[in-house]
C-alpha cells in the first residue's frame, strides 16, 4: 500500500493509533476488517487532501457527519474538499463518516466516536430527534464546534446552521408548481426521506401552507420514510399512483428522481410538473432532457466555506460574531443549467424516457 503519508497523518485522520496503522499497512494481522478500512479511506482522504497535509500554519481538523443518499453526500465531500485550498492561511483537512441509511444508536456512536478522537468541529446533516441532539450537545460542551448543514437540529446548542430557508423552498415549489399546473386539474406529489429531518420537513409546511393560499382545491398526496433510495421511492410511488389517480405533478423534497419518474412511465402516466431540489448528477442529466422541470438550487460550496468559517469564528481564529442566515435559493430549469456540474456532482444513467415536463 504505496503512499508518501506519514504515520502519524493516517493515524489522526484514521482516528485510531500508529500501530493500528503500522499493522494494517505491513498486513500483520490482528486488525479488524472495518479498522483496516478505515484505515484504508484515511489513506485515499489524505491522497485527495494531499494539497493542505504538508502547509504550515493553524491546522483544523473537521469531521463531516452525514446521514444522506450516496449521491447527495458525494457531493457535498467533493465540494467541501474543493473549498479547503481557498481557506489559507488556515490549513483544514477533513474526516467523513457518511451513510445513506442508519439507526439513531449509529449516528450517535459516530458522533461520541468524534467526541472522544478529539476534532475542531463537525459538521453534521442528520435526523432531528432527541438522542442526536443530546449527542451534538455533547460535542459542543467539549468544546468542539457543530454547524448543520441543510437540515436544522436546533435544541443541540449548534453553533450556527448553514443551508437554505427551507420553508421559503417549499413556498417557491408551490408557486412554481401553481403556476404551471394554471387552471388545469391535478393532485400533487410530494415526496421526503424522512420526516425526522426537520429541513424535508419544514420544506413540506411551507409548501403546502403557500398552496393552499395560492390554489385551496388542489390536493397534496405525502410519502415519506423512503431514504431518497431509488428502489424504495419506486416501489411507493408506483403505489401511490395506483391510488391516487389525479396526481399530475411532484415536488420531490427527498431525491431517488429518477425512480419517482420511472413509476410514472411504467404505468404510462404524465407528470406535468416536477420540482426538484439539488443540482447533483442524476438532476443535471434530468433537467438536460427536460424530464424535470426545475431543481431548487443553493450553493454547496458557499455553505461548505461559511460552515469553515463559523468553526473558526468558534475558535478565534476569526473576528466576529457567529451568526445564521439561508444561503440564497437558485430556481434552476433546463433553460439555465450550467454547462458542468458543480465538483463531485458525476453524472449517471438517467433512465428509460418518460414525457417531458411542459
Amino acid at each position: 500500500m504505496g503512499h508518501p503519508h506519514p504515520l502519524r497523518e493516517i493515524a489522526r485522520q484514521a482516528g485510531v493509533s500508529e500501530s493500528t496503522v503500522d499493522r494494517v499497512l505491513n498486513g500483520r494481522g490482528g486488525v479488524r476488517a472495518g479498522t483496516a478500512e478505515t484505515v484504508r479511506q484515511a489513506i485515499a482522504d489524505l491522497d485527495r487532501q494531499r494539497t493542505q497535509v504538508r502547509l504550515t500554519g493553524r491546522t483544523f481538523l473537521v469531521d463531516l457527519v452525514m446521514q444522506a443518499p450516496d449521491r447527495f453526500s458525494s457531493a457535498v465531500r467533493a465540494a467541501l474538499e474543493a473549498e479547503l485550498p481557498s481557506l489559507r492561511p488556515a490549513v483544514f483537512r477533513a474526516r467523513f463518516h457518511l451513510r445513506e441509511t442508519a439507526p439513531v444508536e449509529e449516528i450517535v456512536a459516530i458522533l461520541d466516536g468524534v467526541g472522544r478522537r478529539g476534532s475542531q468541529g463537525v459538521v453534521l446533516k442528520a435526523p432531528d430527534v432527541p438522542e442526536v441532539s443530546e449527542a451534538a450537545a455533547r460535542l459542543v460542551c467539549a468544546g468542539i464546534p457543530v454547524v448543520t448543514l441543510v437540515t436544522d437540529l436546533p435544541a443541540s446548542g449548534r453553533q450556527a446552521y448553514v443551508g437554505i430557508d427551507n420553508r421559503a423552498a417549499g413556498a417557491t415549489a408551490a408557486y412554481l408548481v401553481g403556476q404551471w399546473l394554471g387552471r388545469d386539474p391535478g393532485d400533487v406529489l410530494v415526496t421526503l426521506s424522512r420526516t425526522s429531518f426537520r429541513g424535508e420537513e419544514e420544506r413540506e409546511m411551507g409548501f403546502r401552507v403557500a398552496l393552499r393560499e395560492r390554489d385551496p382545491g388542489r390536493a397534496v398526496v405525502v410519502l415519506t420514510e423512503t431514504d431518497g433510495l431509488d428502489a424504495t421511492m419506486r416501489d411507493r410511488v408506483a403505489d401511490a399512483l395506483d391510488r391516487h389517480p389525479g396526481i399530475r405533478a411532484v415536488y420531490s423534497v427527498g431525491g431517488g428522481n429518477i425512480a419517482i419518474l420511472d413509476a410514472f412511465a411504467a404505468r404510462g402516466r404524465e407528470c406535468a410538473v416536477f420540482v426538484a431540489h439539488d443540482l447533483d448528477g442524476d438532476n443535471t442529466r434530468l433537467l438536460r432532457a427536460g424530464r424535470v422541470s426545475a431543481v431548487l438550487h443553493h450553493d454547496l460550496a458557499q455553505d461548505v466555506r461559511r460552515a469553515a468559517h463559523v468553526i473558526m469564528q468558534a475558535h478565534r481564529a476569526l473576528p466576529g460574531g457567529i451568526l445564521t442566515w439561508p444561503s440564497s435559493i437558485q430556481v434552476i430549469t433546463p433553460h439555465n443549467t450550467p454547462s458542468a456540474p458543480p465538483p463531485g456532482q458525476w453524472p449517471t444513467t438517467a433512465g428509460p424516457a418518460a414525457r417531458p415536463p411542459r
